[in-house]
């Protein structure tokens, strides 16, 4: 059953990252502008224009350049840029590599920002801190991606100047100046995820310490510590792993963003500026890997869901 689950999941996954491509695709080409125009200048002949669609096969059936590209795709091949004259995937792999090295970033913060707060907030409800907790998670909800990287470039780079204003990774010396580089946006991500996180899993573990298996290990006189450790959180992880699956989906698109705030050298900035440039080769092979990470989290995401949640495995 559970892998009957998990195959369907990823043919599910498969057909609609085919059905992705095909948008991309499509995209591109209602563009405006000549791409053949683009390589060769305003000044070129229809001649030189002719022969530039031949060598690009602009002038075979939408059909076939699509299953040419596509076909492209899976090798890897993207063609070269038209403004670099460089193959596309060797403008795009540094780029994937620095968007997936903040992702895990964000990531490695988001977890434990998310449990902290979350098991504070349930072992201490009603209290104070719990209402601290749950105004600031709201606040938080509240506030955009944009305006929270704003907040923190004015503390941290502009008034205390601990951190770069730029997250210029590439130009890093070493270790401590990559994570310098690094910590604002996966700070703003994380703070972004956590949020929601948070509210979600103080809810679930209220609700798992108000049953009767775990109100019987606080009468055994178990510290309320290992109650929460032990018995609620592991129970109240279920839910919480659809939040994560949804902040895993929403942190490849909301990298784009963070990106353009601190300068990062990553995949979505690069697709900002290859559609300013209106790069076609670069849109769409950029386009297509966000897409894929995209599709991919989700999946990776969904699996998680129904490897740890006994009730997901048999369910039909």
């Amino acid at each position: 059953m559970l892998r009957r689950l998990i195959l369907t999941r990823v043919l599910t996954s498969l057909g609609t990252l085919l059905l992705v491509s095909m948008f991309i695709f499509g995209a591109v080409e209602l563009l405006p502008g000549d791409v053949a125009r683009q390589i060769v200048g305003r000044e070129a002949s229809e001649q030189q224009l002719q022969i530039i669609r031949q060598q690009l096969g602009l002038d075979r059936p939408v059909v076939d350049r699509y299953l040419s590209w596509l076909g492209g795709a899976l090798r890897l091949d993207f063609g070269n840029g038209i403004i670099s004259k460089r193959p596309v995937i060797g403008i795009i792999a540094p780029r994937l590599r620095n968007t997936l090295i903040l992702a895990l970033a964000a990531f490695i913060l988001y977890v434990p920002i998310s449990l902290v707060f979350s098991l504070l907030s349930a072992g201490f409800r009603g209290r104070h801190i719990d209402a601290l907790l749950s105004g600031v998670t709201l606040v938080t909800l509240s506030i955009p991606e944009f305006v929270m990287g704003t907040i923190l470039l004015i503390i941290f780079a502009s008034s205390l100047r601990w951190l770069p204003a730029l997250s210029l990774i590439e130009d890093a010396r070493n270790v401590g100046e990559a994570l310098r580089a690094l910590l604002m946006p996966a700070l703003t991500l994380a703070i972004a995820m956590s949020a929601y996180a948070i509210r979600m899993l103080r809810d679930n573990l209220i609700e798992v310490l108000d049953s009767e298996y775990v109100l019987m290990a606080t009468l055994k006189g178990l510290p309320r510590r290992n109650v929460l450790l032990q018995h609620a959180l592991p129970n109240a992880l279920g839910p919480a792993l659809n939040v994560t699956a949804l902040n895993l989906v929403y942190l490849i698109g909301g990298v784009v963003i963070v990106e353009r705030i601190f300068s990062y050298p990553g995949l979505g900035s690069l697709l900002v500026d290859s559609i300013s440039l209106r790069d076609a080769p670069l849109i769409s092979a950029a386009a297509l890997l966000v897409s894929a990470t995209y599709i991919l989290a989700n999946l990776a995401a969904d699996v998680g869901v129904l490897l740890l949640n006994p009730r997901l495995r048999t369910s039909t």
